[in-house]
């Protein structure tokens, strides 16, 4: 059966996990490097304390590091890796490679899961992890119930799945628009939420009227408690729940209902639709957006956005009829939701917690508990509290049930208890011969699997039994009476002679193997650290120091999508090319001018790899291209296991998020030629990690409109077709062009790939022009540039000027003013500070 894993944010959440039946819970440190920067977190002094409590629930314990490390956090890392390993760490949840590199050196026990920031999307991926030293890959969202059971077909490892919570709009990891417009990184735990912002739909460049469809980014919360057998049967091993920036009520509420599912699969006996759906109300009341599958059923981008509202909804009660003072007649809704992830109505009653929905979520939006209910043929005459304001109600607004104070009551109830006790299994063996003591062994199945024994005889002899003695009903009921101690006795084995023993010296003989057995539960959890951290960051770091490579003049690399940016370069007599043509279309005609013109060709990659999709990466060989721009895990595990003769250069993209030397020099010695710098490094840190890795082997992109949101989610589809997915949605992205305007009246180009997966590009072009002079004088000579939609005049012109500040012929300002001219909404440094815009 899959572990059931939990979300702990802060101690309160931590205890309602536990009280609620987690298998698993998994949290981050307060210093630091954990993608849930703003909660609570818990402190690296307690994490000892904190272990062996989860421990003794019969729970375990997964720490999360999954943000990238930076060079000069290695130390850091290492130690935290140390102490988590001391003090009983089940699991590090990780995204650097570095760091379950180091996780291997220090403590080789210690068991790594790539966390989905790894973005480990396919079983070829999966492969890298493996080398890594991973056990276990948390999947994507994007990957239906299908995809899941053909990558656990494809791979060793473990595999976990997001079951429940919050979506996000971006694939894990790939998601740069914090970074971009927010200068904070997700990648760093400080994501933005960039997702849950208004935008309007650009479509040719003419502003779509949508309605109170505004929220176009931001998704339904995943709910797939329907979909657990399925995902069991696939041999899923870890359900996830998301939210450690949630409430305890929420966590409650989520573990209970999979832990019933989870508990009636074991049985043979699934929830039935009534059952989930009663479950889905309880997390709905808790915290929801509205529910949806996710991708779990596959693509849906009708029903995955809904688009009205970025926040806390629970369940829809109806919609406004009229309104009189404190009183609102509302007509009961029908049920629309897809039925395995849709919540049981709610029948309204005093004390419920309601909502009234105008559709215009960043307003303040009038609600409370309800005072009076009065039933009505179609709904309910509602009234709340003289402190509502209902001013604001009209005819028309949704109404929400968002709160049940009794539920909330018995959530109280529950966290406010102790931790159910005897959630581990003991199995005893007691032996018996007059004369000599009862010899029992007591076994318990400790932390990731590991089996404990202890041996442990009575202080008394035994004497000859005067009536039946001992027997292993006896036994079960002296020695398995466990109370408040982590263990329950599931079976007893007596052999021996027919005997007797004082019932006080069996309860001293428990006692004693009670506290021997958890002190060695306890201790078994522990693993030693078998490397000294500072000894293993120098050791990997000194890998990656080679000898001084000969001077080389500065390339300008040029990354073209369209035919007429390709006739720019060829134009502009560049010696090489970087083809991304995203939709696949035309690349072969593409790849066939450049080769005419003389171009070495260079094919960029997509940018992530569902299982089944390993077929691009072998399209791409066949076209024989000097060299390879490999954006994902499974690309770069293709491509270096060609044959030599076969095998392009291997560059890796920015995608695979190289932000330091440990993790740089594991990608170089997969075969990588080159790497990209990662756009989550500011100069001060791109710098260090040059400071310790070959800089000829880097390259800078210098100019881009930075890839925000990389998405499953098809915007094209959800707002100018009917279809859910590329079956039956017309293909409208072959005839228009969309983009997203923000708060800031900046539109977003959006462009759709060979996946049908969308990225949105940032409307404003970013510049490391300032930064050239220093990296030239560090020892970078591989430099390039990116463009999106730009005409081959544009091309042109920001060749020039590049070409011109590395040949020393302009400096950085001239450069971006040049390149400037023809950017709509101005050029950045990565942040809204604008260097060049123009009016």
């Amino acid at each position: 059966m899959p572990e059931l894993l939990a979300p702990a944010g802060d101690e309160r959440a931590l205890q309602a996990a536990l009280q609620a039946g987690a298998d698993a819970v998994y949290f981050g440190l307060s210093e630091g490097l954990n993608a849930r920067a703003r909660t609570a977190n818990f402190a690296l002094a307690d994490l000892p304390a904190l272990c062996d409590r989860i421990h003794r629930a019969g729970c375990k314990a997964y720490l999360t590091l999954n943000t990238l490390v930076f060079e000069e956090e290695l130390p850091v890392v290492a130690a935290m890796v140390a102490a988590a390993a001391r003090a009983g760490i089940d699991a590090l949840i990780v995204q650097d490679p570095a760091v379950a590199l180091l996780a291997r050196s220090i403590a080789p026990t210690l068991h790594v899961h790539a966390s989905t920031q790894m973005t480990v999307s396919s079983p070829e991926a999966a492969a890298f992890a493996q080398a890594l030293g991973v056990v276990r890959v948390v999947v994507p969202r994007e990957l239906s119930v299908a995809e899941i059971r053909q990558y656990a077909a494809g791979t060793p490892l473990e595999l976990e799945v997001f079951a429940h919570g919050a979506l996000c709009m971006a694939w894990s990891g790939q998601c740069l628009t914090s970074e971009a417009w927010g200068g904070r990184s997700a990648n760093r735990g400080q994501c933005a939420q960039s997702c849950r912002m208004p935008y309007d739909l650009v479509v040719d460049g003419r502003v779509r009227d949508l309605g109170d469809v505004r929220y176009l980014l931001s998704p339904l919360d995943l709910a797939g408690l329907a979909t657990v057998p399925e995902l069991a049967e696939a041999g899923v091993r870890g359900l996830k729940i998301e939210g450690r920036q949630k409430g305890p009520e929420y966590v409650a509420t989520a573990v209970a209902g999979y832990r019933q599912q989870l508990d009636r699969i074991g049985a043979g006996q699934p929830c039935a639709s009534g059952e989930v759906a009663a479950a889905l109300t309880r997390m709905a009341l808790s915290y929801s957006r509205g529910f949806s599958p996710g991708f779990l059923r596959g693509s849906d981008h009708q029903h995955l956005v809904e688009g009205r509202f970025p926040k806390h909804r629970g369940v829809l009660l109806g919609t406004v009829a009229e309104r009189s003072g404190q009183r609102a007649r509302v007509v009961a809704t029908v049920r629309t939701a897809q039925p395995d992830c849709a919540p049981q109505p709610v029948t309204p009653k005093p004390g419920l917690g309601v909502g009234f929905d105008g559709g215009h979520p960043e307003r303040d939006e009038p609600g409370g508990p309800l005072f009076a209910v009065e039933p009505t043929a179609d709904g309910w005459w509602l009234t709340l509290g003289r402190g509502v304001d209902l001013s604001a109600v009209r005819a028309g607004d949704k109404v929400w049930a968002t709160a049940d104070t009794r539920s909330d009551r018995e959530t109280g109830r529950v966290r406010a208890g102790e931790v159910a006790a005897g959630r581990i299994a003991v199995a005893m063996t007691a032996h018996g011969d007059l004369g000599q003591p009862l010899r029992t062994t007591w076994t318990a199945i400790g932390p990731v699997g590991r089996s404990v024994c202890v041996a442990v005889h009575s202080d008394e002899t035994l004497q000859a039994a005067e009536g039946a003695g001992l027997t292993e009903g006896v036994l079960r009921d002296k020695l398995g009476a466990l109370g408040a101690t982590p263990f329950h006795l599931s079976s007893v084995l007596f052999s021996g002679v027919p005997c007797r023993l004082p019932v006080s010296a069996l309860k001293a003989l428990r006692r004693r193997a009670v506290g021997e057995l958890e002190a060695r539960v306890l201790a078994v959890a522990r693993h030693a650290v078998v490397l000294d951290p500072h000894r293993a960051v120098e050791r990997l770091v000194q890998a990656t120091v080679a000898a001084p490579a000969p001077d080389l003049a500065p390339e300008l690399l040029p990354l073209v999508r369209t035919d007429a940016q390709l006739d720019a370069v060829v134009a502009a007599e560049m010696p090489e090319v970087i083809l991304d043509w995203m939709d696949l279309v035309g690349l072969t005609r593409a790849v066939d001018k450049a080769r005419a013109a003389g171009l070495r060709v260079c094919i960029a990659t997509v940018r992530v790899q569902k299982p089944g999709e390993d077929g691009f990466d072998r399209r791409f060989a066949r076209l024989r291209p000097d060299a390879v721009l490999v954006r994902h895990w499974g690309a770069l595990v293709h491509f270096a296991r060609l044959a030599d003769a076969d095998k392009p250069e291997i560059r890796g993209d920015f995608s695979l998020n190289v932000t330091n030397s440990v993790t740089a020099n594991h990608l170089l010695g997969w075969g990588a030629q080159t790497l990209t710098a990662a756009h989550d490094l500011d100069e001060r840190q791109l710098h260090h990690l040059l400071g310790h890795i070959p800089p000829r082997r880097m390259e800078v992109v210098v100019h881009q409109h930075i890839a925000t949101f990389h998405t499953e989610h098809c915007v094209y589809a959800h707002t100018l077709s009917q279809g859910k997915d590329f079956r039956d949605c017309g293909r409208p992205c072959e005839r228009h062009r969309l983009g997203l305007r923000d708060h800031l009246r900046q539109v977003h180009p959006v462009v759709v790939d060979v996946g049908c997966r969308n990225t949105v590009f940032n409307a404003q072009a970013q510049t490391a022009a300032r930064l050239v002079p220093g990296l030239l004088a560090a020892g970078v000579r591989r430099f390039r540039a990116e463009f999106v939609h730009e005409s081959a005049d544009q091309v042109r012109r920001v060749l020039d000027a590049y070409r011109d500040l590395l040949a020393g012929r302009c400096d950085p300002a001239t450069a971006v003013r040049r390149v400037g001219v023809h950017e709509q909404f101005g050029v950045t440094q990565g942040t809204f500070r604008v260097l060049g815009a123009t009016p």
